[in-house]
This record gives C-alpha cells, structure tokens and sequence, in this order.
C-alpha cells in the first residue's frame, strides 16, 4: 500500500502532463519531422498526391537554396537581408517605446490607468482585425494615412502608395511595433514594480537626477528582463507571417518580402514543397543558432557581472 501511494505521488505529475505532451507531439513534433523529410525529396505538384513516393533528392533542395547566384537563392538571400532589417527595427523600436510608456507610467497622476488601458488596446485587438484595419487606413485614395499627410499637412507632393514599392517596408515595420510594442511595456510594467522605491530616494539624495537614476538603477535592475524580452520579440518578429498575410497578400512586395512570406510562397504558391521545406529547416536553424549563442552570450555577461 505504501509502495503504491509512492507511485501516485511521483507519477501523478507526470500523468497530468501527458495530454500537453501528446499535443505537443502531434502540434508540433510530428509535423517538423515530416517538413524535415520532405525538404530532402523532389516534392512538386506532379508528387503532391503521393509525397511518400516522390523521388528523392538528397540534398538537392538545399543546393538550390544556398546557390546565391541562382534565382532562387539570390530571392531568398535578399528576403532574408530584408527579414533581418525589419526584426532589428521591430524589436529596437518595441523596446524603446515600451521601456520609455512603462518607466514614465510608474508615476502617479491623474488618468494613468486609462492610459495604461489605451496603450494595451492594440495587443487586445485580434491580429487579422488590427492589421486590415491598418490595411484600410494605408490605402492610397482613401486611406487616412495619405488624408492627414497629403490633404491635411501637405507633408508629400503626391499621395504615396504604401502597400507597393519601398514603402511597403515602413508599413509593414509601423504596423508590426504598433501591435507588438504593448507586450514589452506590459512586460517592463511588471518588472519595474520589484523596483524598491529606496534605490531612487537614496539616489535622489545624493543628488542624482531622472536620467541619472534611469540609467544607474532601472536599465541594470531591468537587464534579466530585457534579456529575455528581447529574444521573444526577436523571434516574434523573424517569423511572423500574419502581418505580411494579411497585409498585403499572398504576393508580398519587394521591399517587404519576409522569409515566412517567402517560404509560404516557395512551398503554396509554386508547389515546390521540397525547397520550401529546406528553407524551413534552415530557417529553424538559424534562429536555433541566434538563440543558442545570444543565451550563450547573456549567460557570460550575467557571470562577469556577478
């Protein structure tokens, strides 16, 4: 009977685990090594019906990948210069503008939770809404973008398109920090409350002022945060395809062409499934490798400062 009850205590975790580790399973796993095998055959829509038996390439489909010189390598080069550019701009812009809400949100004054409610309105909103939405709002002839800039400031000669060209990029980066910089405010909100006042009355004592004490208490206080922070929205960012989708639809421009839009081009637009799936495996391995050494490299700067 003792026996027994040791089991239930020491299994019974691991039971009530199994559901999520079976959906975890058949979510993700199983569909990976599937992707996995499937980026190694000669998967076009002549095979689509009968993958198992399409012919196998080897490692033909990431020959034709890495092969910058060739068509299809010099496309996906360029969306991957242009996916690393917007995830830079993404996560510095989401960064700044919720560290800088969040640390002048920490005073108290008169309307502060409304505006705390208003800042977290566009991570409430569902994301295909919000970015229709903006989609609407950039449009050339009836857009409010081009109504305020063009009609009302006079800022351009001409209304712009923002959905075509090499203004697709600044669209597509406004709506991205416009739907994502609200979880790092929610996120720096929280960290800054384990803040203990003292450090700033201390500091404040000895003459320090706002800048001072933000960049000697509240930056290094906040930097296991940010560490963390960073990371999420960087992987956010990288591979978002909702955004893109629904943005600007199955044909990104140039100027915008994410490696997630890419690769769904590559693989449900073309049917070649076999090199859009290499460009997903080394899609998983270069942010397994960007992850890997940027904990890597945090880790080591966490050891040096202690």
């Amino acid at each position: 009977m003792r026996g027994f009850t040791r089991l239930r205590r020491v299994g019974l975790p691991y039971l009530l685990l199994l559901p999520a580790l079976l959906l975890e399973l058949l979510v993700h796993l199983v569909p990976m090594v599937i992707g996995i095998v499937m980026s190694f055959k000669e998967l076009t829509q002549l095979h689509i019906a009968h993958w198992g038996a399409a012919p196998w390439k080897a490692l033909g489909n990431y020959r034709v990948t890495v092969d910058f010189d060739a068509p299809v390598g010099a496309t996906l080069l360029h969306s991957f210069v242009v996916t690393c550019a917007f995830s830079l701009l993404t996560v510095g812009l989401c960064w700044l503008l919720g560290t800088a809400a969040a640390i002048f949100l920490q005073e108290n004054f008169r309307g502060r939770g409304l505006l705390r409610a208003v800042f977290l309105t566009p991570y409430a909103l569902p994301v295909y809404a919000a970015v229709i939405t903006w989609a609407f709002l950039f449009q050339r002839d009836n857009g409010l973008v081009n109504h305020v800039l063009h009609d009302q400031l006079q800022l351009t000669d001409d209304r712009p398109f923002w959905l075509l060209g090499d203004n697709s990029f600044l669209a597509l980066l406004v709506v991205s920090v416009w739907k994502s910089w609200p979880f790092a405010f929610l996120v720096v909100m929280a960290a800054l409350q384990s803040i203990p006042k003292d450090l700033y009355e201390a500091a404040a004592l000895d003459g320090a002022g706002i800048v001072r004490q933000i960049r000697r208490i509240t930056l290094p206080s906040l930097r296991p945060i940010n560490q963390v922070l960073l990371l999420v929205l960087f992987l956010w960012s990288f591979n978002d395809f909702n955004t893109p989708y629904v943005l600007f639809g199955k044909a990104a421009p140039e100027a915008a062409d994410l490696l997630s839009i890419h690769i769904y081009q590559s693989s449900f637009v073309t049917w070649n499934f076999g090199t859009g799936s290499a460009m997903s495996v080394l899609l998983l391995l270069f942010l397994l490798v960007v992850t890997a050494g940027y904990l890597l490299a945090t880790s080591r700067g966490r050891k040096s400062d202690g």
